[in-house]
């Protein structure tokens, strides 16, 4: 079984974009708010929506179950307050249901958080119960900056987070700490705001000891991890001036990088780099980089290609494909179970 844990719904009915148009100019003018209710998408178009894009896909591609969550660039927690959030983050995560049970051998839904820049985390807690216990999702999208690019919050390791953490290991669900739109200037969404956090996420939990706070806590890095693979000597040699624990004990029994890299070379170093058990896959389709690589004439998120590429055993690569997955994910591993799989 193939396991791709990072999928967005990118490809959702254009009445999604057009309601979320509509609450942001209900901001500046409250009488053009819209309503929940006022949001009508069909099943046949929900359907639609799927089979022409990521299942197409992953039925070319080989890949079995895909953990899907909101499209990450449209979360935007910057825009509007709390309650402009947890309208759009429970109308979003509603619609991934809807996937999951259109498609229930094909996805399984992970929740966005109404969180909202200067707001406590706590508030994020209901919603994250409610796709827990009534939607069945296996894990939450965590976003370290929802001021959108100006990082006014504090660090991961603050106490601010932990009611989340809490609630996090009280379900047994880890995080993907993935940012959202950049509404800063100096930072391209998807090519420098994503993996700067990615990044920042890294370092900020190499710097502090919050897995001594929350052993069981599991963080997954997106985007092959940012830089970290790339500069694991730096990583190393910080950790060591900072008298930390070496990573393989500070961090990596609790941080988990996916395969969304999209180059051969890339993901041979994160392969090389980072113990096989901290690699899950992923592909992230159809999301930042949806092209053809013109010196292959495949597309560069196919990154099952990659993973089939590198030089190593199959035991490997089938922790790579299925079994850390479902180590690092329990909910998931627990539902594929349950349909005997």
């Amino acid at each position: 079984m193939i396991i791709d844990i990072h999928g967005h719904y990118t490809t959702a009915p254009k009445a999604l974009e057009q309601w979320r148009n509509r609450q942001i100019q209900g901001i500046q003018d409250p009488t053009q708010m819209p309503r929940a209710s006022e949001l009508r998408i069909s099943d046949d178009e929900i359907r639609e929506s799927i089979e022409r894009n990521q299942l197409r896909l992953m039925r070319e591609r080989g890949l079995d179950v895909t953990i899907f969550s909101p499209r990450a660039s449209f979360m935007a927690h910057h825009i509007g307050d709390f309650n402009v959030s947890s309208a759009w983050a429970s109308i979003c995560n509603e619609l991934c249901y809807r996937v999951s049970r259109l498609f229930p051998d094909h996805f399984i839904p992970a929740a966005m958080l109404p969180q909202s820049p200067g707001v406590d985390p706590a508030t994020s807690i209901p919603e994250l119960v409610r796709c827990v216990e009534q939607y069945g999702n296996v894990a939450i999208n965590l976003n370290p900056d929802p001021s959108g690019g100006h990082w006014n919050s504090p660090p991961l390791f603050d106490r601010h987070w932990y009611p989340i953490y809490e609630k996090m290991i009280e379900y047994d669900v880890p995080a993907m700490i993935h940012v959202s739109t950049s509404c800063n200037p100096n930072f391209h969404t998807t090519g420098a705001h994503y993996l700067n956090a990615d990044t920042t996420a890294f370092m900020q939990c190499l710097a502090s000891n919050l897995f001594e706070d929350f052993p069981t806590l599991r963080f997954v890095i997106p985007h092959g991890g940012g830089a970290a693979p790339y500069h694991w000597g730096r990583f190393r040699g910080l950790a060591q001036e900072m008298n930390k624990p070496l990573l393989d004990e500070h961090l990596l029994k609790n941080v988990f990088f996916d395969t969304c890299v999209y180059h051969q070379p890339g993901i041979d170093l994160l392969t090389r780099v980072i113990p096989v058990d901290n690699i899950l896959f992923a592909s992230e389709m159809i999301g930042a980089v949806r092209g053809i690589d013109p010196e292959t004439g495949h597309y560069y998120d196919d990154t099952k290609r990659y993973i089939e590429s590198v030089d190593m055993d199959a035991d490997d690569r089938r922790k790579i494909y299925e079994t850390n997955a479902r180590r690092v994910y329990p909910r998931l591993d627990a539902a594929l179970k349950a349909k005997g799989r």
